[in-house]
């Protein structure tokens, strides 16, 4: 089966960032299929060009056992109208340059960091009459609704409704990276046929085997992931100025990782406060990433209150931070609580510092003996439930599908 696998923000393992198509890829390669994964030569960490060129507009080449096509975006700051015009660069690259560069497909991906860049994927299978497969990792446009307070009688929002409506209906399938995803879809789509959950998972051949923490203080929390509107560390900041203040400012340090449009101001914010007890630290490549992470003796998996995560939440780091082996801090309100479920941290509410300050400290006095085996517990659901090499088969399952779907 040869397949176009089409994601705006794809990255190799040699960038920060999720890497769960080219994992995926991989995998389906290892199976014997051909896939091509068709991707932003901007890379949407740094907002820079990374891949190409001046005088490139595309290229095909090979990074490990996978091959993208990069295609040519401008490059953009901030969440602002250039990010619209990349998106719609990226869309106008693909039905353009994909062609050119790839042989025909048997199906074709689209990923929607974004609707556009779906839809395009959309109109090439259209093109070349062959299954086309809607992958939705968040929901379009209700993210702008309920995290960006846009009203749904927004002409743009409008629009993306109507995209997204349009992309569920005439998808031969559509997989869902949430767990309660396809309970939205099937409202939006008619039918509760052709929808798959599969979720985002680690890559264990990344990951070392399980060790302790280092047992010499101070209480390491530990977020590594993007730095946007939607995470919450400005929650976390108000926490870590809380137990400093209380005299815990010694015995518990925060580590933030990584790098995104909200990193500027929560850093003026720390040294605004005076907070000791708060690094920053830029973002470090997936396949170096692992090391850093072991120095933690807790995650921070936060995220801001909205009520579009009832569908759930499947964000690469919360199982790269269970994977690790420790307790994680689960600050999320949503019915779907693999924290709470398999005993592996703490859950505290969003948007409430002194809750999270108080579940730091409860964690902090708890035995290490304890704090181990809460992380040895998130290590054993990972392993079990989103391992990537174990959610590529189910990839596959979909793919053809698909194609049974279309005959």
């Amino acid at each position: 089966m040869r397949v176009w696998l089409v994601n705006h923000y794809a990255l190799p393992p040699q960038r920060s960032g999720g890497t769960r198509h080219y994992t995926l890829a991989r995998e389906l390669i290892r199976r014997g299929h051909e896939v091509t994964l068709i991707a932003s030569s901007v890379d949407y960490m740094r907002r820079e060009e990374a891949y190409l060129r001046p005088d490139e507009q595309a290229r095909l080449e090979m990074v490990g056992e996978v091959p993208f096509l990069w295609l040519r975006t401008p490059a953009y700051k901030g969440n602002s109208l250039r990010r619209v015009g990349n998106m719609l660069a990226f869309a106008y690259r693909l039905r353009r340059e994909a062609p050119r560069h790839l042989p025909p497909p048997d199906v074709i991906v689209g990923s929607t960091p974004h609707l556009f860049a779906a839809w395009a994927a959309y109109r090439l299978a259209r093109r070349y009459r062959v299954p086309f497969v809607l992958e939705v990792r968040d929901l379009w446009p209700q993210t702008l609704i309920d995290l960006g307070g846009f009203s749904p009688y927004h002409p743009f929002i409008l629009l993306l409704a109507a995209l997204e409506r349009a992309l569920y209906r005439r998808a031969q399938a559509v997989v869902t990276l949430l767990p309660g995803g396809a309970e939205y879809i099937a409202r939006k789509r008619g039918t509760e046929q052709g929808i798959y959950w599969v979720p985002n998972g680690v890559d264990l051949s990344l990951i070392p085997d399980p060790v302790p923490p280092p047992p010499e203080p101070p209480f390491t929390v530990m977020y590594a992931g993007a730095h946007g509107l939607a995470n919450g560390l400005d929650i976390a900041l108000q926490a870590a100025r809380r137990l400093q203040e209380e005299g815990w400012g010694a015995r518990v340090q925060f580590r933030f990782i990584g790098d995104g449009p909200e990193k500027p101001r929560l850093v003026h914010q720390a040294r605004a406060w005076g907070l000791q007890n708060v690094t920053f630290e830029d973002p470090v490549p997936k396949e170096e990433v692992y090391p850093r992470l072991q120095q933690a003796h807790a995650f921070l998996m936060i995220l801001r209150d909205s009520p579009l995560f009832r569908w759930g939440i499947s964000p690469n780091k919360l199982f790269d931070f269970m994977a690790m082996a420790r307790p994680v801090l689960f600050c999320v309100r949503t019915p779907y609580n693999p924290i709470e479920e398999h005993r592996a941290g703490l859950t505290a509410p969003p948007d409430d510092p002194q809750a999270l300050a108080e579940a730091i400290r409860v964690l902090a006095q708890t035995p290490a003996e304890e704090r181990w085996a809460m992380g040895l517990r998130a290590r054993a659901y990972v392993e079990q439930e989103h391992d990537l090499r174990k959610l590529a088969g189910r990839f596959e399952e979909v793919l053809r599908n698909a194609q049974n779907a279309a005959l």
